[in-house]
């Protein structure tokens, strides 16, 4: 597995993107959709990675946006429908984590849908080190969301 910073261009990625926005519409209503599309994904706050196979195909992506100088938020954190179960989101979320230490965060959130859909997901932060904990930067109480948060220590 190769992971490799932006790529934001390439068609797979836009592919892989618009199917993430598409999923994630068709589960939360439009107003609990915090989902990024291609275009604010290029904002100058915002780091975007790919994970590739051996053979370039794309398996998955995620990326990290910038609060504050002391705090980011995991965002787009997606897995091909092809590369399930294969560890891509784990080596992702690893990957985003140990960018965000480098960084000198002191705290990395994310938010999620709360639908039985997003379980795993939930499972897959809490092995990480998560926990659940309230709204942060511009969200509000949500009934279709929960959001989560890691203490870091710079390395």
């Amino acid at each position: 597995m190769l992971i490799r910073e932006g790529e934001l261009d390439n068609p797979d990625v836009a592919a892989l993107l618009r199917a993430h926005l598409e999923n994630m519409r068709s589960i939360s209503p439009p107003e609990s959709t915090h989902a990024l599309d291609l275009g604010s994904l290029k904002g100058s706050a915002i780091t975007f990675w790919t994970l590739r196979d051996g053979d370039g195909d794309l398996m998955g992506c995620g990326a990290l946006k910038e609060l504050s100088s002391k705090e980011g938020e995991i965002k787009s954190m997606r897995t091909a429908p092809d590369h399930l179960r294969k560890g891509v989101a784990a080596a992702l979320l690893d990957h985003i984590i140990a960018a965000a230490r480098k960084r000198g965060y002191r705290k990395l959130f994310l938010e999620t849908g709360s639908m039985d859909e997003f379980k795993p997901a939930h499972r897959l932060y809490e092995r990480h080190g998560f926990s659940f904990c309230g709204p942060f930067g511009p969200y509000r109480h949500d009934p279709n969301s929960v959001f989560m948060e890691l203490p870091l220590q710079p390395s």
